[in-house]
C-alpha cells in the first residue's frame, strides 16, 4: 500500500493532541518562563529537564512551577522530549529564583548554570563486561590460569579491568572468550570516584583544633541552617577540622560540597582528602574534561558522588540530598563571578544552605570583612583557632623600609632581602618572592619620543612578557611582537621597561643567585594548569631553591621547606582608589606569608614598603589582625559601605564615547527619588575603553535596609531601552571597580 507524500509531510509535523499546559524556563535571557503544551501521554512535573522548540531551534528547558492553565494547549507547541534524569529540586528550583531576583539577572540565564552538561541528561550507556560460565581451555598457560582463578568467583569483569587484575594483557582475555569460557552481560558504568569513608583515619586532633571539631559537630549534627565561620591563622588546622563535619554527614547519609577558589590547582587539598576518607572526592572546575563534568553532574544528581570539590561554578550542581556547604578561602575575590549572572559564591553559598535548611561552613586566615561583623553580630557562630597546627609557629614578620634600604641601580631587591635569601639557600631551604603583577614589565615606552605602548582596544598598557617575547593587553588578551625600534620616531634599541614583573624579578633574582633553582609561578606560563601542576609538585619536594610568584602562591598551598617569604611591592595593592583596597592588601599579604614556616622551621616574612606606617603594613608585622578589622570595620560604618550599606554598580558600553554616555545620563535621570538611596554618575570608567567599547560608571549607594533591586527595577524600567551597540551591565555588591 503506497503512501502519499504530503499525508507523511503531515504526520511528520502535525502537533500530537495535549490536554494541559507547564511553564518551561528556557536558558535564555527571558524575563519569565515559555509556556508550552504536554502531548498527551507524557509525564512531566515541576524540575523535569526537557527539549522544547524555541523559534527554529530544540533547546533545552526545565518544567517550572505555576504554569499558565489558562491558555488553550492546542494553540502552543508541545513540549519534544523529557529526558530520563531525576528532576531539579523544590529547593535548586527556589535557588535559581532567589538568586535571579537578587541579581536581577534573567531567570534563564541562571537555570543555564545548572544544566551545563547537557550529554548528562540521559543514562550513561551501560558497559560491556563478562563472566565465567565454566569450562577450563585445552591449552592452559600461567596467564590463562590467573584470569580464571581471578574470575572463577563469579563477579562481572571489564576486559581491562580483569586484564589488570591478573597481570596480563587483553589479548590473554579476548583469547578465553573466543574459546567460551566467558558470557558478554552490560555492567553500570563506574563511579567517578570511590565512596569516601568517614572512618577511613580517627581524627588525630587535640586541643583547640579538637574543641573547634566539637562545636562544627554540633551544628551538623542538628541537620538545619546555621552558618559557622572558621577564622584561624595559616596552618591552624582549620581543614581537618571541617573534615570532621564531613564525615558526620556522610554518615547521615547526605552529600557534601566544598568550594574552593582554584580547585585546578590544589592537588594537595585532593590528596589530604583521600589520606583522611581513602578516596578523593570528586572535581568540578572549567579545565575539567567535558566526559567528565557529564559524568560528575549525572551522578552528583543521583546521589552516587558524595562529595564535590569545585570552584564557584559547583554551588549550581543539582544535588540529590546536599547536607553540608563548605567555602574555604571565603575571603577570596575568585569568588566573585562577573559574567552574565554577577555574583558572590560566597554569598550565595548561604542562601543555598538557607533555602535547603543544611549548614554551611566559611573558613578563612583572614575573614572578609562581612563576614567579621556578621560573626560579631551573632548571625554567623565564629570559630577562632589562633595558633598553628602542632609545634609550628608562625614566621616572624619584619618591614623593609625601601627609603633607607633601596635597591641598586637597576634593580628591586633591598640589600637587606638579597641577604636573606642567600641564607635561607645555604641551608638548603627555600625562599618565596611574591610579586603580584604578571610579565616582566607593566609598562613600556621609547627614551627618545616618550612614546608608551597601549593597546588599540582598551585604555591598558601593554604588558611586556619577554619570555613570549610579547607585548599582551590583560583586559581583552591583544598581543603583538615586542619591536626593536620605537614604531613613533623609529629609533632602534631605546625602549625602555618600567617597573617589575614576576619574570623581571627573576631575571633580578639570577643575577644575585646563578646556581639556585628558581620557579616562576603565574597563570600565563606556559602549559596551563598542568604545567602549574607540576610546577607546585616540584615545589612542594624541595626541588627548587627560589620561587617567584603571584597571588597563585596564596592559595592554601604547602610548601614543606619554605622558611622565607619576602613581598616584593607591598604597597603594590594600595595604590587605587578601591574601598577594600586595604582589606584585600592585608589579606593577600597575610596569606602569602602564611606560607612560610608550616612545618616547624623557623621560618620570616619581609615586607617591602615605602609606607612601613601605613595601618596595613602595622598589623601584618604586629600579628593584631583584631586591631587592623576593628579599623577597618569603623571606617566602613562611618562611610555607609558594605557591610552597613548597599553598593550596586552599573556599566553603560557603546560602540561610541557619545551614545555611551548619553545611555548613562539617560538612566541618571530615570532614577527615581528614594530617601536613603543616591545615584553617583555617570563618569567614565577607571577603565574607560576595553575591546574597543567606551564605557561609563554609574554607582548606586544605599542604607543597609534599602530595598535595593526595587530601586533598580524602577530605574531600569523607566529608562531608555538598549538599541544599536548600547550595553547595560549591572552588578548587585560590586567587588571590582573599575
Amino acid at each position: 500500500m503506497s503512501t502519499d507524500s504530503s499525508d507523511l509531510f503531515g504526520a511528520l509535523f502535525e502537533t500530537p493532541p495535549a490536554s494541559r499546559t507547564v511553564a518551561v524556563l528556557v536558558p535564555m535571557p527571558a524575563p519569565k518562563p515559555y509556556s508550552y503544551a504536554v502531548p498527551d501521554g507524557m509525564a512531566v512535573e515541576p524540575g523535569s529537564v526537557v527539549q522544547v522548540p524555541l523559534g527554529p531551534r530544540q533547546v533545552i528547558g526545565v518544567v517550572w512551577d505555576g504554569g499558565d492553565e489558562g491558555v488553550d494547549p492546542k494553540k502552543l507547541r508541545p513540549i519534544s522530549h523529557v529526558f530520563d534524569c531525576p528532576p531539579l529540586s523544590r529547593e535548586m528550583r527556589d535557588f535559581i529564583d532567589w538568586v535571579a531576583s537578587y541579581t536581577l539577572s534573567p531567570p534563564g540565564l541562571v537555570a543555564r548554570m545548572a544544566l551545563r552538561a547537557p550529554n548528562a541528561f540521559e543514562p550513561e550507556p551501560m558497559v560491556e563486561g563478562l563472566r565465567f560460565v565454566g569450562g577450563e581451555p585445552e591449552r592452559m598457560t600461567p596467564a590463562r590460569g590467573r584470569v580464571l582463578d581471578i574470575a572463577g568467583d563469579g563477579l562481572s569483569w571489564t576486559r581491562s579491568g580483569l586484564a589488570h587484575a591478573a597481570g596480563v594483557s587483553t589479548s590473554v582475555v579476548d583469547g578465553l572468550v573466543s574459546l567460551g569460557v566467558f558470557e558478554t552481560v552490560f555492567l553500570s558504568p563506574p563511579p567517578v570516584v570511590a565512596k569516601p569513608d568517614p572512618d577511613f583515619i580517627t581524627s588525630r586532633l587535640e586541643g583547640p583544633q579538637k574543641e573547634a571539631a566539637e562545636e562544627i559537630l554540633g551544628e551538623v549534627r542538628k541537620g538545619e541552617f546555621a552558618v559557622s565561620l572558621i577564622d584561624g591563622v595559616t596552618g591552624s588546622g582549620k581543614t581537618e577540622v571541617y573534615f570532621e563535619a564531613i564525615a558526620e554527614t556522610l554518615k547521615q547519609g547526605k552529600q557534601v560540597l566544598i568550594l574552593l577558589p582554584e580547585i585546578a590547582l590544589t592537588a594537595s587539598f585532593l590528596e589530604r582528602f583521600q589520606d583522611r576518607f581513602g578516596a578523593k572526592p570528586a572535581e568540578w572546575h572549567s579545565d575539567l574534561a567535558p566526559r567528565m563534568r557529564e559524568k560528575v553532574w549525572r551522578q552528583a544528581v543521583t546521589g552516587e558522588v558524595r562529595v564535590v570539590a569545585g570552584a564557584r561554578s559547583a554551588l549550581f550542581l543539582p544535588f540529590e540530598d546536599l547536607g553540608l556547604l563548605i567555602v574555604d578561602e571565603e575571603h577570596d575575590p575568585a569568588y566573585k563571578q562577573e559574567d552574565r549572572v554577577f555574583y558572590n559564591a560566597r554569598d550565595m553559598a548561604v542562601v543555598r544552605g538557607r533555602i535547603g535548611d543544611f549548614p554551611v561552613v566559611l573558613v578563612s586566615a583572614t575573614p572578609s570583612v562581612e563576614s567579621q561583623v556578621n560573626g560579631q553580630s551573632g548571625r554567623y557562630t565564629t570559630i577562632h583557632l589562633p595558633t598553628r597546627f602542632g609545634d609550628a609557629a608562625l614566621p616572624d614578620l619584619h618591614l623593609i623600609d625601601m627609603r633607607r634600604h633601596a635597591p641598586e641601580r637597576g634593580g628591586f631587591l633591598s640589600p637587606v632581602l638579597v641577604r636573606a635569601i642567600g641564607k635561607t639557600v645555604e641551608k638548603k631551604q627555600q625562599a618565596l618572592l611574591f610579586l603580584n603583577r604578571r610579565g616582566y614589565a607593566p609598562l613600556t615606552l621609547c627614551r627618545v619620543c616618550g612614546h608608551r605602548f597601549q593597546c588599540p582596544q582598551c585604555s591598558s598598557w601593554l604588558v611586556e612578557h619577554r619570555f613570549k617575547r610579547q607585548l599582551q593587553c590583560h583586559q581583552c588578551g591583544h598581543n603583538e611582537r615586542t619591536p626593536e625600534a620605537c614604531p613613533e620616531c623609529g629609533t632602534l634599541d631605546h625602549l625602555v621597561a618600567c617597573g617589575p614583573g614576576v619574570e623581571r624579578i627573576a631575571e633580578e633574582v639570577e643575577r644575585h643567585f646563578p646556581d639556585a633553582r628558581t620557579i616562576v609561578l603565574s597563570s600565563d606560563i606556559m602549559g596551563g594548569v598542568k604545567r602549574l601542576r607540576l610546577e607546585l609538585d616540584a615545589i612542594a619536594k624541595g626541588e627548587a631553591d627560589i620561587v617567584i610568584g603571584t597571588q597563585l602562591v596564596a592559595k592554601g598551598h604547602n610548601f614543606p621547606l619554605m622558611t622565607l617569604v619576602g613581598i616584593v611591592d607591598a604597597d603594590l595593592g594600595l595604590a587605587n582608589g578601591d574601598p577594600r583596597a586595604a582589606e584585600r592588601t592585608f589579606q593577600l599579604l597575610s596569606q602569602v606569608t602564611g606560607r612560610a614556616g608550616r612545618t616547624g622551621l623557623k621560618s620570616h616574612g619581609l615586607l617591602q614598603t615605602y609606607q612601613p606606617q601605613h595601618p596595613v603594613m602595622q598589623a601584618i608585622v604586629s600579628g593584631d589582625a583584631g586591631a587592623f578589622y576593628e579599623r577597618e570595620i569603623a571606617e566602613r560604618e562611618r562611610a555607609i559601605l558594605p557591610p552597613f550599606g548597599r553598593l550596586a554598580s552599573i556599566i553603560v558600553s557603546a560602540e561610541t564615547r557619545h551614545d555611551a554616555e548619553t545611555h548613562a545620563r539617560g538612566m541618571r535621570n530615570a532614577a527615581p527619588q528614594v530617601t536613603g538611596i543616591s545615584v553617583l554618575g555617570p563618569a567614565e570608567a577607571p577603565l574607560a575603553l576595553v575591546r574597543g567599547r567606551h564605557r561609563f560608571r554609574l554607582l548606586v549607594h544605599g542604607r543597609r535596609n534599602s530595598d535595593m533591586q526595587g530601586f533598580l527595577r524602577a530605574m531600569l524600567s523607566q529608562a531608555p531601552k538598549e538599541r544599536g551597540s548600547v550595553h547595560v551591565q549591572l552588578d548587585i555588591d560590586p567587588q571590582s571597580f573599575l
